[in-house]
């Protein structure tokens, strides 16, 4: 991975996803620019560079995907990938989502998404044993992305399952890029929604009218709403269900942080925060270089594929003091949700989210630890998290 001389990074790599916080700390002091040959991509680790890059989508474009294997595949991606779309036409249709996706509309789920939340832990109450991501992680974030989709519920474990096999990889592998455009998942209820409107996010992009990049005021195609849904499902289910299993990890590492919160719950959020920054989902995000850049006197050519490390910008010393200390107090602007115009939609969402799990499991449990040696990391190249989390239970019942 890396020898006292030399710095290498490959996102490739299962065993650095255990802890890439060292090898990120070389990255932005010895390499802020960083070149990997082997899969021919740039990369970024400053907190500096990656926030002014992130926002400059002229020059980082994310017309041709935001994972290095879509870009790379050089393939033409459908309409409405808005994550994969630049302004104007991402304006246009981020627009359309960004109606149902309010502050306001967000907070009337509260409701909806703690009985979700309740009824994911009501078999584990009182268990001295149990598997976080099984339990909630995998979930509550399925349940609530399912309602907003209006899915039935016996098939809404189906479309989370269909989500995380896209995402997923071998040792050393590569994500497959058609298996994560595929929209299959949602033709079905496409075509039945049709006959079957309902109050619901699959309805209100079927039928909601907007004035598209040509001045023609339409509705979506079927071929957009499913890729809206595929997108919606996708970035819905994995990087909320990833934060819970975060939350669990942290909270048996740092115990007195966990006891704090359960005194006072109102410091949840902020420490919602704080695991977003130490321990981002999406570790970083992938941009395709539209001119020359010049950077740190060396040439990144038009044409190139760059990622922007926002785990690495998110514990840069320039930004943070002490940084790779976990302190539920600290007022943080993470990266964690991106920035500027492609800023994660479903943020208000997934902070929601967040807040009612840790609430609810806090309610529920006096403490835990994690039996660490069967607990499991998700092997992706995209996102980061664990794919089993077994906490033992302090105080169970014996």
């Amino acid at each position: 991975m890396t020898t006292a001389d030399t710095v290498h990074w490959d996102p490739y790599d299962p065993a650095l996803a255990r802890d890439p916080y060292p090898l990120y700390a070389r990255l932005r002091e010895e390499e802020p620019l960083y070149y990997n040959e082997q899969h021919d991509f740039y990369a970024v680790s400053r907190h500096s560079d990656v926030q002014r890059g992130l926002a400059d989508w002229q020059t980082y474009s994310s017309s041709r995907g935001d994972i290095l294997e879509i870009i790379q595949a050089d393939i033409e991606l459908p309409p409405g990938t808005l994550i994969f779309e630049d302004p104007p036409v991402h304006d246009i249709h981020r627009r359309l989502l960004a109606r149902v996706f309010t502050p306001r509309r967000i907070a009337t789920l509260e409701p909806q998404v703690r009985t979700f939340c309740r009824r994911a832990l009501e078999p584990v109450t009182g268990a001295e044993r149990f598997d976080l991501v099984e339990a909630v992680g995998a979930e509550m974030p399925m349940r609530v992305i399912g309602m907003l989709l209006g899915i039935p519920e016996a098939d809404q474990p189906a479309i989370r399952d269909h989500t995380d096999a896209t995402l997923g990889t071998q040792d050393g592998g590569k994500i497959d890029h058609e298996d994560i455009l595929s929209t299959d998942a949602f033709k079905d209820y496409i075509e039945w929604r049709k006959r079957h409107p309902s109050d619901d996010l699959m309805t209100e992009l079927m039928t909601a009218e907007f004035e598209d990049e040509h001045g023609v005021t339409r509705t979506l195609t079927d071929d957009e709403v499913l890729t809206y849904c595929t997108v919606v499902a996708g970035a819905g289910n994995e990087t909320t269900g990833r934060l819970i299993g975060w939350f669990g990890a942290l909270m048996a590492r740092y115990p007195e942080a966990r006891r704090e919160l359960a005194a006072d719950p109102s410091l949840i959020p902020n420490a919602i925060e704080e695991i977003l920054r130490f321990e981002p989902t999406g570790p970083f995000t992938a941009r395709y270089v539209t001119k020359d850049v010049e950077l740190y006197e060396r040439t990144v050519p038009a044409g190139s594929a760059i990622l922007f490390v926002q785990a690495a910008a998110n514990r840069d010393p320039r930004r943070f003091d002490d940084p790779d200390r976990f302190d539920i107090h600290r007022v943080t602007q993470h990266m964690s949700f991106g920035v500027g115009a492609h800023y994660c939609l479903g943020a208000a969402l997934a902070r929601l989210e967040g807040r009612i799990a840790a609430e609810e499991i806090l309610q529920r449990f006096p403490g835990w630890d994690v039996d660490w040696d069967h607990a499991e990391l998700a092997q992706t190249s995209t996102v980061r998290g664990w794919k089993t989390l077994p906490l033992v239970v302090e105080g169970a019942r014996r």
